[in-house]
């Protein structure tokens, strides 16, 4: 099995998952507790906005049995700042896989030649 254990090691396996011009798609890695991936999945969005799905996120942790995740999305427009809607999104995601015991390990937002973690940017 794959270890992830880094947000670096994150974005390498990720990053050929949205080529130039890719509609907006959230992806997911779920991992054991010692960071080997145990599945990954996605979730397609439209050319410039995807809705992050909490109850399919968490039931495929569940059904998983992960104890962490790390999802990723990209930007269409090559910016990959977190926008206030990723921001909040993405706590009330942390907060719900928290209460079942799940941890999210980060959240990554690729856009153009770059990559934001929210964990680096203390936003985890």
């Amino acid at each position: 099995m794959k270890v992830i254990a880094t947000a670096e090691d994150a974005a390498q396996l990720l990053a050929a998952t949205w080529p130039d011009g890719a509609a907006e798609t959230i992806a997911v890695l779920h991992l054991d507790s010692e960071g080997r991936m145990l599945g990954r999945s996605e979730h397609p969005g439209d050319a410039d906005a995807v809705d992050l799905p909490l109850r399919a996120i968490i039931a495929e942790a569940l059904r998983l049995d992960a104890s962490g995740m790390i999802v990723a999305h990209n930007h269409p427009s090559g910016d990959p700042t977190p926008s206030s809607e990723d921001v909040e999104a993405t706590r009330i995601l942390a907060e719900t896989a928290r209460r079942l015991d799940i941890r999210l390990v980060d959240h990554l937002i690729f856009g153009g030649d770059g990559c934001s973690s929210f964990r680096a940017l203390g936003l985890l």
